[in-house]
């Protein structure tokens, strides 16, 4: 409490009449009064580095799990077990180590893959589109005490008011299948609609995670009204975004300082490669792109 006291002390120039002392003669007054300080600081909200970055580590596809300055962890999509890109090392979902939250899409088993063992294993809140999250916990993939349902525009904080989870629009299909292990028989229920991310971090770094998602024009909009720093964007094709597309929803529409293509090359379908992404932004933009590989990690 005293560490804390000290630092907020050293930032802040107090006023003659609220100016305590320090030394060994601190009255019963003044120490109350510190101690109202400590309180209030601490009251603001968890002590993190200011120079703490956040943390995005892609497993292939969609699957990320970002770690916040503060050290939350938020795994999106977590389609890992069964993910023919994904670093062996993380087959294990024991790998991830803590998750705080894990946010889903869409309903489709390359995005929900690991959700419910995931889940499971962590007990972490399970966020997404709201009809999404009734159908998980009613075959029984989410514990209805974890699942959080919330819509398009809404915006929610369940790590703390520091950070803000937004869902946006996407423009995709989304539905569960769920395949019977033993008559193989598969049956398919309502996903909700399909839904992008972004999250505003302690630092106000604010990261877009797109999902699946075709070109569609409100794109511009968020843009303009949440200003992004980093766009996560598919870039495969066929069932999302190709690279021309993707490459025209960044420079004319979304304007992120950063990129990072994703949902590419998993399947043979998803054609679109980083290097055609890159030769569709062309040499003029502003963009820096970030073509990393599954497993690897940045800090912004």
């Amino acid at each position: 409490m005293c560490t804390v006291v000290r630092e907020y002390l050293s930032r802040r120039v107090a006023p003659p009449e609220e100016r305590v002392s320090l030394g060994p003669d601190v009255g019963r007054r003044d120490f109350l009064r510190l101690a109202g300080t400590a309180a209030a600081v601490l009251a603001a909200g968890p002590v993190w580095a200011q120079d703490a970055k956040v943390e995005v580590h892609w497993l292939g596809q969609s699957a990320t799990k970002l770690t916040t300055p503060s050290g939350k962890v938020i795994v999106i999509d977590p389609f890992i077990t069964k993910n023919p890109k994904t670093p062996d090392k993380w087959k294990n979902l024991d790998t991830l180590g803590k998750v705080d939250v894990i946010l889903v899409t869409h309903g489709h088993g390359d995005h929900v893959g690991d959700v419910a063992e995931l889940a499971r294993k962590t007990g972490a809140k399970v966020l997404g589109p709201a009809g999404l999250i009734a159908t998980l916990t009613d075959i029984g993939w989410v514990a209805p005490e974890q699942g959080v349902r919330f819509g398009k525009g809404g915006r929610v904080n369940p790590l703390g008011p520091q950070i803000t989870i937004t869902q946006v629009r996407a423009e995709h299909s989304s539905e569960v299948t769920v395949v019977d292990p033993t008559t193989k028989k598969s049956t398919t229920y309502p996903g909700g609609e399909p839904c992008g991310f972004i999250i505003e971090f302690e630092n106000k770094f604010k990261l877009y995670h797109m999902g699946d998602t075709g070109l569609f024009g409100d794109m511009r909009l968020i843009g303009e009204y949440y200003k992004p720093d980093l766009v996560m964007i598919p870039i495969g094709g066929h069932f999302v975004m190709d690279p021309r597309d993707a490459a025209y929803a960044t420079t004319q529409m979304i304007k992120p300082k950063y990129a990072i293509p994703f949902h590419y090359g998993t399947f043979p379908v998803l054609k679109g490669t980083p290097q055609e992404y890159q030769t569709a932004l062309g040499s003029g933009a502003s963009v820096q792109v970030f073509p990393i590989s599954p497993g690897d990690a940045l800090k912004f």
